[in-house]
């Protein structure tokens, strides 16, 4: 090879995802199908500009899932295991079980010794903890139903290689064949193996307790961050060489050591040094997939490979949507959860390669299978387009057939339509002050478990009219608006404006360009979510520092009505960046010249953050009468 190949491959790699990513984000694809399609381009199967020696391709991928799975692991809690331990063991024990099972029968009738159907069984099972989380974040899917139920099976799936790789070797019915790269345990029997495996296994844990910790608090104390991300690459490195030297993969690994420190002191200064890094290499992980796409071998036999892509993803996705319905997911949440994980995973390369050394799978078979699971990776994307874009809008009524809308039983002077972490806090501050209400939620899985917890919710769109008139919106004067879809706010919006205009509607914005299109739909009371605690944040900073207390109060009000004065000018200016930038240029110095003035002032103006300007000139006109 060239001195200078190494920066070819660079290059390379860095130009295909600079060029094909934005397109693809530009058409609707996503990052993770761009990245794929990439590498199905410059790798050796088409441009031949990577991998040329059949090699280099997976040694990125491998790199990319060992810093990928590593952060993965310290961001898991051990209390979060355990508050997810039974969708963990429960669901993801059974997935892989029964997927196993099932795959293995099939291979069986297909005449494949047991030994090869049973490492085919197991593989096949896993799914690509890379994409799947990667889509699902893109999608804002990970803190829905079927994101957590994903994360779980995937988190078993990673747990379950250690015995996988252990048990490998017992399925030989010959000795491992010869191979140029030695590891420690190549010339131990089976049974030998199994235990230097475990053991690997369990120095990680311990030396991550008992080891790691006390070093990385020696390394913290010479308060030299770049030692400090050195270390955590170190450490990195040298679990993913003592991982290879015992026939594992130097990912699993990584992700046990991920795992032990995550309730560490240093965990979040490690996630922090890494995190930057994250982002890049699952980029050339997902590449070094489309470029291990073997296209020849696929053009040889096109209607075999086809065919067991399609049945592989159909087997295992009526096997996660049996599991999920046993569960009691809701039908889309299952939908999605079951196309998300009907691929098979980035393991799968590696148990292929270790079952193929160990004399299990014949290489033409494994060679086969390999460019199967590539392109069941490949596809997801794109089946998890289809089920959000084509499946999930056409499956929308039967859905609501198989849950039909709650019957009401109350009318109330508000109602409240989305009940998420937002809206429970408005509805338990208008209960506690003896203000009935209304609530209504689309969510099926959220209404059950508010249910359980003595909460009356009614299960529903609140964007149909015919429901809104089920809720009394004829005779209700408020309607608050809270759900987490900033298109769904809109769209209940112009239903209210358009059916129910007595109705006076506060509306949650997510965010300031969601402030703006309400605002421009003619909303008045907008209220942003996190506007509140941000002030709330910097009133508590402001007397720490010393500030009086009414003097920081009075300076968070008055910035809270000129914020709110310029976000209504704003919004009509969104549509004209030039513009938009000028504005909030002059309006950022006129805030702080305002507050500056502030102890300038008379007495009553100092009051401007609290009272109207309405209020103020009637008391300077003597014309203000008090209440009392």
């Amino acid at each position: 090879m060239h001195g200078d190949s190494f920066f070819f491959q660079a290059l390379v790699y860095l130009t295909a995802a600079v060029v094909s990513v934005p397109i693809a984000k530009r058409l609707g694809l996503g990052s993770v199908l761009g990245y794929l399609i990439a590498g199905a381009l410059i790798g050796p199967s088409v441009l031949g500009l990577i991998g040329a020696e059949g090699q280099d391709v997976m040694h990125f991928a491998e790199f990319g899932v060992v810093m990928m799975l590593f952060v993965i692991g310290l961001e898991l809690e051990p209390a979060l295991l355990w508050r997810m331990r039974a969708a963990i063991a429960g669901l993801g024990g059974l997935q892989v079980l029964v997927t196993a099972a099932v795959v293995a029968g099939l291979a069986l009738l297909a005449q494949i010794p047991w030994q090869a159907a049973t490492a085919l069984g197991l593989t096949l099972s896993l799914s690509s903890t890379a994409i799947v989380l990667q889509t699902l974040n893109e999608k804002g899917l990970m803190k829905t139903a079927a994101g957590q139920s994903s994360f779980a099976v995937l988190l078993f799936q990673d747990i379950a290689v250690i015995p996988m790789l252990a048990i490998f070797p017992l399925l030989a019915s010959a000795p491992a064949s010869a191979s140029e790269d030695h590891t420690w345990i190549s010339t131990l029997p089976g049974w030998a193996q199994t235990l230097v495996v475990l053991g690997a296994v369990a120095l990680i844990v311990l030396g991550g307790r008992f080891i790691v910790r006390p070093a990385f608090r020696f390394i913290a104390q010479t308060r030299l961050l770049e030692i400090f991300t050195a270390a955590a690459l170190l450490l990195v490195i040298a679990i993913a060489v003592l991982m290879t030297q015992v026939g594992l993969s130097p990912a699993l690994g990584t992700f046990l050591a991920g795992v032990v420190l995550a309730n560490s002191e240093y965990r979040h200064e490690l996630v922090s040094d890494i995190e930057p890094f994250k982002g890049l290499l699952l980029g050339l992980f997902f590449i070094s997939v489309g470029a291990s796409i073997n296209f020849p071998l696929i053009a040889q036999s096109p209607g075999l490979i086809a065919g067991l892509v399609a049945g592989l993803m159909l087997v295992k996705g009526l096997v996660l949507f049996a599991l999920g319905k046993f569960f009691k997911m809701s039908t889309n949440q299952n939908l999605t959860f079951a196309f998300a994980l009907s691929q098979v995973g980035e393991f799968a390369f590696v148990l292929f390669s270790f079952a193929t050394q160990q004399n299990i799978l014949e290489e033409r078979l494994a060679g086969t299978m390999v460019a199967v699971v590539a392109l069941s990776m490949a596809l997801t994307p794109l089946v998890m387009m289809f089920n959000e874009k084509i499946l999930l809008p056409r499956m929308g009524t039967k859905t609501r057939d198989e849950r039909a809308p709650d019957a009401i039983e109350e009318q109330s002077t508000v109602i409240i339509a989305g009940f998420d972490r937002f809206a429970q806090t408005t509805g338990r501050l208008l209960k506690a002050n003896g203000i009935a209400t209304t609530v209504l939620d689309f969510d099926s899985d959220r209404v059950d478990l508010l249910r359980k917890l003595g909460l009356k919710v009614y299960y529903g769109d609140a964007s149909r009219r015919e429901l809104l008139h089920a809720a009394g919106a004829e005779h209700a004067r408020l309607i608050i608006i809270a759900f987490d879809d900033a298109e769904k706010n809109l769209a209940l919006v112009h239903t209210v404006q358009k059916h129910f205009p007595h109705l006076q509607m506060l509306v949650r914005a997510l965010d300031r360009p969601d402030a703006y299109q309400l605002l421009n739909a003619g909303l008045g009371r907008v209220y942003r979510e996190t506007l509140d605690t941000a002030l709330r944040m910097g009133l508590d900073a402001m007397q720490l520092l010393g500030l009086r207390a009414y003097r920081a109060q009075r300076a968070a009000k008055i910035f809270l009505n000129h914020d709110e004065r310029i976000l209504r000018e704003l919004a009509q200016h969104y549509a004209d960046n030039k513009a938009y930038l000028n504005v909030v240029r002059q309006r950022i110095v006129e805030l702080e010249e305002l507050i500056k003035a502030d102890d300038a002032e008379s007495d009553l103006d100092r009051d401007a953050g609290w009272d109207s300007d309405a209020l103020r000139e009637e008391v300077r006109a003597g014309t203000f009468k008090s209440p009392e």
